[in-house]
């Protein structure tokens, strides 16, 4: 029942970690169409705020890997 309750952790984080990725990165590209001249700030943010997002499913897989060890 643990390696299901970890497998299932770990799709769903990295499920919404590439949704919330995906609407990140359009919204951005949607800002640099919009706004050329603002390009390297958006990109910037984008880089920090697609790092917060990817955070969140290495943080689901150690929660993972602490259900299957105990």
């Amino acid at each position: 029942m643990q390696y299901i309750a970890a497998s299932i952790a770990a799709g769903l984080a990295a499920l919404a970690a590439s949704y919330g990725n995906g609407q990140v990165i359009s919204k951005t590209l949607e800002g640099m169409a919009r706004q050329p001249e603002a390009s390297g700030t958006l990109r910037s943010t984008m880089f920090i705020g697609v790092g917060l997002i990817e955070a969140v499913p290495i943080m689901s897989i150690v929660v993972a890997f602490m259900l299957v060890l105990s």
